[in-house]
């Protein structure tokens, strides 16, 4: 949250991390193919996201109704993502890389990738013979990132600034969902 608090101040304020933020997305915008980009950028919206939750929590409590808990949590969670990000766009007012208008940050792209693929992963995790779940949401986070700069949709310092803000809400997710779990677990 520190980290979050000093990138909103730095981008509000437009301070020398802004500056050094606008000319590294400047250098970096439009750069790779285009095609891949724009697909990297798309694993953020709601429209692709949403429906990886929804399969998970789908997954989960089809495996077991008792983890209706854990469902509602990622659910909830990700409920907190525009009802923080829009009044922060609002109130940052940032204007766009590319395109005329504000609002730009914190990315919503991000934070609906970060806290739709973390939950999943972290609802899933436990009916897995591996653990392979968490590392794929963090690549699909990752090429969301990437794919939003280099489309241009994006600052830099947009994407860091969501990614330290909701990227506590899985931790904060898969601690509800352990304390859940151990209080089941038999002892002797």
């Amino acid at each position: 949250m520190v980290l979050f608090a000093l990138i909103t101040w730095q981008v509000a304020v437009e301070g020398p991390l802004f500056d050094a933020d606008v000319r590294l997305g400047r250098a970096l915008f439009g750069t790779g193919p285009t095609a891949p980009a724009e697909l990297l950028a798309d694993l953020g919206n709601m429209t692709v996201a949403l429906p990886v939750l929804a399969a998970a929590i789908g997954y989960v409590l089809v495996r077991d109704r008792r983890q209706w808990r854990a469902a509602l949590t990622a659910v909830l969670t990700m409920a907190a993502v525009p009802a923080l990000v829009v009044p922060l766009k609002a109130w940052i007012a940032r204007p766009a890389p590319l395109e005329p208008g504000t609002g730009w940050y914190p990315s919503g792209h991000t934070a609906t990738a970060t806290v739709a693929y973390c939950a999943a992963a972290l609802l899933v995790t436990p009916y897995l013979r591996r653990r392979w779940a968490m590392p794929v949401a963090v690549v699909l986070i990752g090429a969301t990132a990437i794919g939003l700069v280099l489309r241009g949709y994006h600052w830099p310092l947009d994407v860091l600034g969501s990614l330290c803000l909701f990227g506590a809400l899985p931790a904060m997710l898969n601690s509800i969902c352990r304390r859940r779990s151990s209080s089941r677990t038999r002892t002797g």
